[in-house]
């Protein structure tokens, strides 16, 4: 095990940390918000100490025998580490006075998950309420994938980037858009920063104040949803909802698909089986709310906008509220459920089983079926025209096993609280899968507060597991992953 190798990456990641905290910073230095300042300070000193401290122990760190376990390991870790480190100035500052509740906030943020402890967001620090909602723009792409799109980590070894891209990237397999890992890092990048600034002028152009035009775009992009306001995007006006609505959905899609299009291969782009899936899914879960909502709002239109909020935040896994949908029939909840279950597409900022995994477990039943009736015929996965290799299909049906498992565990333990069963079921669908608010006390206007610090644990490793894929934190918890011998 290359443990030199895998903190020496995780002491470059905290440096970076370090530096991305700084906006917040100075919004609260601006603003005067003296304990913000005082926990953003303290914070920053902890950080770049045990960041020099890790530089300095591992910087002859070699990286020749770096592979797919110290991917996954240190993916994990550096989650985790963020995570623990980045709250310290919510808990520092005494604004949030509970570690473990800072932590869940957090880690929440950075896994774009949206879900939060706090009752009245409003009554935190500007500069705190930037760093919270920045979080999701962070973790939304990968600090990983930011990383190597701007330190040269990997120098020669092909393969070492690779391991991490494929470690912190959703998706049932990962490969590179162009011949070099930096580069396809970068393009990614490229193509976030590039749809995150598209996003923040459209809100400016409806009126949105410039602090709230970046910490929704941040949430969006990330598909995190962070509201800054009690009400989340409720008091927005219809055109600020709407354009939140496509640029949810827009980052829910993978952004090959963008690559493609950039490209000008548009066929293969509109053809991808996984794009077309999604927006039918989409359209047709909005179609099916609005019938159902229909008699609750006034007019049509309002009708529209609301089931396609929801549905959007639902099924890029983002989180923001436009509407009390806990209020909505049993049909439509039913509906919501099952968006998050879905989720996503791969290679995007959502999170959720993703839509190429429906798409596979679907063609899996097919010729499961298929091969029932006739035994003696060979039948392959096709997906956009390529046969699909039967470990990528194996690793597909081990992640349904492996998602169903902490699922049933999670929603155990978190029933220790006593809250109803769709209250804890929805707690637990909503942080594993990354989308915010669930039903019940943990809908659209309450917040996860009253879980006890157990709960909220459990649920925090849920949002890295959900995030991560699964793997890099269950292999955390492997004694042969951490053994020297290979």
């Amino acid at each position: 095990m290359n443990f030199k190798m895998i903190f020496h990456i995780i002491s470059w990641i905290l440096f970076v940390e370090a530096g991305l905290m700084v906006p917040g910073m100075l919004i609260s230095v601006v603003l005067q918000e003296s304990a913000a300042v005082h926990g953003f300070l303290v914070t920053e000193g902890v950080i770049l100490c045990t960041a020099g401290l890790m530089f300095v122990l591992t910087r002859n760190a070699k990286r020749g025998s770096f592979y797919q376990r110290e991917g996954f390991l240190t993916t994990g870790l550096t989650w985790i580490i963020m995570s623990a480190l980045g709250c310290l100035p919510f808990y520092i500052s005494g604004e949030i006075p509970a570690y473990i509740d800072c932590f869940f906030e957090m880690v929440s943020g950075f896994t774009t998950t949206g879900s939060s402890i706090l009752d009245d967001v409003e009554a935190l620090s500007k500069g705190l309420i930037f760093w919270r909602s920045f979080s999701h723009w962070i973790g939304g792409m990968g600090i990983l994938v930011f990383l190597m799109a701007i330190v040269p980590l990997g120098g020669r070894n092909q393969g070492f980037t690779l391991h991490i891209l494929r470690a912190e990237s959703p998706g049932p397999s990962v490969g590179k858009m162009v011949p070099k890992m930096k580069n396809t890092a970068f393009i990614l990048y490229a193509i976030y920063f590039g749809m995150t600034i598209l996003n923040i002028v459209f809100l400016l152009v409806g009126g949105m104040p410039v602090f709230d035009a970046f910490c929704i775009a941040f949430g969006t992009a990330g598909t995190g949803g962070f509201g800054i306001k009690a009400d989340s995007m409720g008091s927005y006006s219809p055109y600020l909802q709407n354009v939140t609505t496509v640029f949810m959905l827009l980052f829910s899609v993978n952004f090959s698909i963008y690559y493609l299009i950039l490209l000008k291969k548009f066929k293969a782009a509109f053809f991808d089986e996984e794009f077309r899936l999604f927006w039918i899914v989409v359209f047709s879960a909005i179609a099916l709310i609005a019938w159902n909502v229909r008699p609750m709002y006034d007019t049509l239109e309002e009708t529209i906008r609301h089931s396609a909020f929801t549905v959007g935040t639902i099924i890029s896994t983002t989180g923001y509220g436009t509407t009390d949908f806990d209020l909505w029939p049993a049909f439509s909840k039913a509906i919501i459920l099952f968006l998050m279950f879905c989720g996503a597409c791969a290679g995007s900022t959502g999170g959720g089983l993703k839509q190429i995994r429906m798409l596979l477990l679907m063609k899996g039943l097919r010729r499961n079926i298929h091969t029932n009736l006739h035994p003696n015929e060979v039948k392959k996965i096709r997906v956009n025209g390529r046969v699909m290799d039967e470990v990528v299909m194996n690793n597909t049906y081990a992640y349904l096993v492996a998602y169903a498992a902490i699922l049933i565990l999670s929603f155990i333990v978190v029933s220790l609280d006593g809250f109803d069963v769709e209250t804890n079921f929805s707690a637990v669908m909503a942080t594993f899968n990354n989308i915010g608010p669930g039903l019940g006390k943990v809908g659209p206007t309450c917040s996860f507060s009253a879980y006890s610090p157990l709960s909220k644990l459990v649920m925090s490793l849920d949002m890295l597991a959900g995030r991560l894929e699964i793997y890099p934190i269950l292999m955390l918890g492997s004694r042969s992953c951490w053994k020297s011998a290979r």
